[in-house]
């Protein structure tokens, strides 16, 4: 079942606005549900969508808040999330560190008391699209074992990169600390697929592709074994200390996911000759290209190309949706 771009988002920017986000807001917040969908990460688009309103009406995302600075350190800022719409307070604390980095070259803005910000990626996508080189990550509930333990410690803590191109196909690194997220494997397990790799512990300490039992045992697989588990620990340090906001201890005692903190650090490529950035950015993709491919690969790509493909693909033909879900959300009041 595939639905064009503009029903998804009018459906979702309908319900929205009847639950009381202001038009403007409702028509951002579903954008950006929307886009993501369209990019093919739909574990954290439509498929999450009955998620956020679920946390609206359980009080845990205050439809009205909006960021706050709270401090100014040159041209690294403080700012107050007040619980307001994770996707909407992290769009603008990127704007406002893509405005910092044009002015001052570059740019840091942190923000806590903040909640989910759905797709990772939208942030990088976003300072790409200005122009602007960008870093973020943000922690998590406490949801992945530390190497060495059983007990969930630690975040998937997910990390963005991106690097914008001069023709539009810009580089975005969009990881968790996790092998895969756990919005990835619901959507496996919905498909009753297994995982292409291992990506966690059954209940009884086996590794295993079986996506079922890794939720089960709630023990996904850190990437890089004890260096994704470090990884994760520095990240999750970092988004409380740069932002004055919860680590992932804080975060676990509370009964949902939320009052996160997060980080967006920008550079503003335009001071960079762009036929510099254009050589550079083409000659190491060709060069990665360039690599003998496995047997049962299908070609080497770099980071965002898949997401680029999968983008144009459901332009063209529209948005391949789970019917429960759009069934589901479309028998929400608007």
């Amino acid at each position: 079942m595939r639905i064009p771009f503009e029903q998804i988002h009018s459906t979702l920017s309908a319900i929205l606005a009847k639950i009381g986000f202001s038009p403007d807001r409702a028509s951002l917040c579903a954008r950006l549900f929307s886009e993501t969908t369209l990019d093919g990460v739909y574990s954290h688009g439509l498929n999450r969508f009955p998620l956020f309103i679920d946390y609206i009406q359980k009080g845990y995302i205050d439809i009205d808040a909006t960021p706050e600075k709270i401090h100014t350190f040159g041209s690294w800022e403080q700012w107050e999330g007040n619980l307001g719409a994770g996707n909407l307070n992290a769009y603008q604390c990127m704007d406002r560190a893509i405005e910092l980095a044009k002015s001052s070259g570059m740019s840091c803005v942190a923000i806590r008391n903040t909640n989910h910000w759905m797709r990772a990626g939208t942030y990088g996508w976003q300072a790409a699209e200005k122009n602007c080189i960008a870093i973020c990550f943000t922690n998590t509930i406490p949801n992945m074992p530390p190497w060495g333990g059983k007990d969930n410690r630690i975040g998937n803590n997910p990390l963005v990169m991106a690097v914008p191109r001069p023709d539009g196909s810009h580089i975005v690194l969009d990881t968790a600390m996790s092998m895969y997220s756990y919005g990835k494997m619901e959507v496996y397990k919905r498909q009753n697929r297994m995982l292409p790799y291992e990506g966690g512990f059954t209940r009884t300490g086996e590794l295993t592709k079986d996506p079922k039992e890794i939720l089960a045992s709630k023990r996904p697989l850190p990437i890089g074994y004890w260096k994704g588990s470090g990884l994760s620990i520095l990240l999750d340090m970092l988004a409380a200390l740069l932002s004055q906001g919860n680590a992932v201890a804080d975060i676990g005692k509370k009964e949902a996911e939320y009052a996160l903190s997060q980080v967006f650090i920008c550079f503003d490529a335009s001071r960079i000759e762009t036929p510099f950035v254009q050589q550079i950015t083409q000659e190491l993709s060709d060069y990665l290209k360039s690599a003998a491919l496995l047997e049962d690969s299908d070609g080497i790509y770099y980071p965002g190309e898949r997401t680029l493909l999968t983008r144009k693909e459901n332009q063209e033909r529209g948005i391949p949706v789970d019917e429960s879900i759009w069934e589901q959300v479309l028998a929400m009041p608007r």
